[in-house]
């Protein structure tokens, strides 16, 4: 199972570590990621494998949202199916 991760805000140093590295914690695998930096912005896209996350998605959602909180950014991840279904009107 594959999840769409972003992760948006003013650029600081350390926001890919921080982010690869909860991730990775939580058994999950980046198969893929793109960043930019807009102005004073950063904004970064990524594909998870999921798999083996042991928590449901949403506890992972969840969790990922505080730690946007904590590293003043905003991160939501959804379901690769959703996220598509979202960007196929």
């Amino acid at each position: 199972m594959r999840a769409v991760v972003t992760v948006t805000g003013k650029d600081n140093k350390g926001i890919i570590a921080k982010v690869s590295t909860f991730l990775s914690e939580k058994g999950a695998n980046i198969e893929d990621i793109s960043q930019t930096i807009l102005g004073e912005y950063f904004a970064m896209i990524m594909i998870v494998d999921i798999t083996s996350v042991s928590e449901e998605l949403s506890a992972l959602a969840e969790q990922c949202a505080e730690l946007g909180k904590q590293i003043g950014m905003s991160i939501y991840v959804q379901h690769e199916d959703i996220f598509n279904a979202m960007h196929n009107v």
